[in-house]
């Protein structure tokens, strides 16, 4: 784990929370780290964040995202062992716990420190920030964990509803924060579809750097192994998988029109039709996978989530008035 800072800044020791102009220039500095690992990231979530989110919360939410897609980097990109990953996910846990406990957790990297002042703002112990970062914890210890080594179905579901639990509560904290939002099952539905969609997307990549993401039950009962990609039991399998997440993407679309705050159901519906484009992709194509789909990035894509934010975000006449007054860019960006 020693060179896993080695494209950081230098480390900063522990500094005073009683101190307000060190963390004004921690703050700034934080939120230039943090946007520019999210734009970096991803595109999408970078302008969701910012025409989308409650204003007051905006820094937080870089801070979110950007956290634990440099903690996945990391993992992926930097260290090379199973006793590198676990112990440097052993260490961003001690951050995690140490900072709800209150205590500033010592000499910190520039990015550990986005979730350790993000916690500091964060005083409910049962916030949907608070589930999101225990949430993400468990998915990039799991995700740590299975690299070269086949996963059960069991395993499958809990790892999709662990990060199913993380995203949509994250949803909800950020974008409506003091709105209604309906509980129960269906509520993380559709980021579970979205979830079994980046898997199938990413499964040759995935395959080919030792993440399997089919089950070994179902390996095991056809007879075949988890790099015959284009055997047609694998293809077989892909198609219950795209039938699946149709179907919780139907359900999420239920889920979302009951969601008060527009703007999340507008974020909730561009969310699912850029995953829909992937499985568009797939259907065409009978089920046989391929190593990338650009089509997600395209002008269609685009297109296909500004007319399900347009078509299906808004309920009124008052509330598009109300989004034009208060991001007037989103819609003229997403459409």
């Amino acid at each position: 784990m020693s060179d896993y800072l080695a494209s950081s800044a230098e480390p900063r020791g522990g500094r005073p929370r009683s101190s307000s102009s060190l963390q004004s220039a921690a703050v700034t500095a934080g939120d230039s780290l943090a946007e520019s690992i999210t734009r970096k990231a991803s595109t999408q979530t970078y302008y969701t964040i910012r025409l989308l989110t409650d204003r007051p919360l905006v820094g937080g939410a870089y801070r979110a995202y950007a956290y634990f897609r440099w903690v996945d980097d990391i993992l992926d990109l930097k260290l090379q062992s199973k006793e590198e990953r676990h112990a440097f996910l052993r260490r961003q846990q001690m951050i995690v716990d140490r900072s709800y406990r209150g205590e500033w957790p010592g000499t910190l990297c520039p990015e550990e420190e986005l979730v350790a002042d993000l916690i500091a703002c964060d005083t409910n112990a049962e916030s949907g920030l608070h589930a999101y970062i225990s949430q993400m914890m468990a998915v990039m210890a799991f995700d740590a964990g299975r690299n070269g080594r086949l996963i059960s179905q069991l395993e499958l579901d809990i790892y999709t509803l662990r990060l199913s639990m993380a995203v949509t509560e994250a949803l909800h904290y950020f974008i409506g924060h003091d709105c209604a939002s309906p509980l129960g099952e269906a509520r993380y539905q559709a980021v579970s579809a979205a979830h079994i969609t980046h898997m199938l997307r990413d499964a040759v990549e995935d395959t080919e750097n030792g993440y399997y993401n089919i089950p070994c039950e179902y390996l095991d009962e056809h007879g075949i192994t988890a790099v015959d990609i284009n055997h047609a039991a694998y293809q077989k399998w892909v198609e219950s998988r795209v039938k699946l997440a149709r179907k919780l993407f139907a359900w999420g679309r239920k889920y979302l029109a009951r969601v008060e705050n527009v703007r999340c159901r507008m974020a909730g519906y561009a969310y699912i039709a850029r995953f829909e484009v992937v499985l568009e992709a797939i259907e065409k194509e009978n089920y046989l996978l391929r190593e990338a789909y650009p089509e997600r990035k395209s002008r269609g894509a685009v297109l296909k989530m500004g007319g399900a934010v347009i078509s299906q975000g808004l309920r009124s006449p008052e509330e598009e008035r109300q989004v034009r007054e208060t991001v007037p860019a989103a819609v003229r960006r997403i459409a």
